[in-house]
């Protein structure tokens, strides 16, 4: 693929549609891990957390292939991301400085990498696809990253002040983003396939939906009402200490 020829651009343009989608579900994680931190820890949260993004993108890039015929890499990847999205919406304890502070960071620093780990999964293989063997286009990608990262990570912390409820919708992103992996990894896609109507493009469906945006609705409902009850747990019984 030469620089400047039309197939090139076209790819251009496949990999910055897929950044800005793609990005946006890094950008939330380290959003969410980061709001409890102070000012000054959230900046370094999200320079970390975007620093390790790219990390993984570089180097899952090299196993873009390898990747798509691993089976339950997509299933393990699933269970995480629902783990993580859980735990986003738990109450976070109010940190001070010095050590619990410390542990907090780490704690978000911690939550950020494996997110990151396994959403860069889904980056790497669109973006490697779009790229068709293409360095310069692979080395474009990854560096389009990391504003997107950045910029939406600080966006997303200052919107989150002000609207709680964000910090749901980006729970439930992660519970999506989950469904879909699930559903889509090798060891069960002869299973999808032989149990499923198939349409044109070879796409599971259910009444004319893919089953990939039906299990993506399905996990952000699991992640939510989990999440939520155990948060309504936590509460309750941090009132119980309190009044004892």
């Amino acid at each position: 693929m030469e620089f400047g020829s039309p197939e090139f651009w076209a790819g251009l343009m496949k990999i910055i549609g897929i950044n800005i989608v793609l990005s946006g579900d890094n950008a939330v994680v380290i959003a969410l891990a980061a709001r409890s931190l102070p000012p000054e820890q959230q900046k370094k949260a999200i320079w970390w957390g975007a620093a390790g993004a790219i990390v993984f993108r570089i180097l899952l890039t090299f196993f873009a292939a390898a990747l798509l015929e691993l089976p339950y890499l997509k299933l393990v990847g699933a269970v995480l991301l629902v783990w993580i999205g859980v735990q986003l919406l738990k109450p976070e304890e109010e940190h001070e400085t010095g050590e619990a502070a410390t542990t907090g960071f780490w704690g978000a620093l911690k939550t950020i990498f494996i997110a990151d780990l396994v959403m860069s999964l889904d980056n790497v293989i669109a973006v490697a696809a779009a790229a068709k063997g293409s360095f310069l286009l692979l080395v474009i990608g990854l560096g389009i990253s990391i504003p997107l990262v950045i910029w939406g990570s600080t966006m997303l912390l200052k919107v989150m002040e002000r609207f709680p409820i964000i910090i749901t919708i980006g729970a439930g992103l992660l519970g999506f983003v989950a469904g879909e992996m699930a559903v889509t990894d090798p060891a069960i896609s002869g299973w999808v396939h032989s149990t499923f109507t198939l349409n044109e493009a070879g796409n599971a469906v259910i009444g004319g939906i893919k089953l990939e945006y039906i299990a993506g609705i399905i996990g952000a409902i699991i992640v939510i009402i989990i999440g939520k009850t155990l948060a309504k747990r936590q509460l309750a019984s941090e009132k119980q200490v309190d009044l004892a």
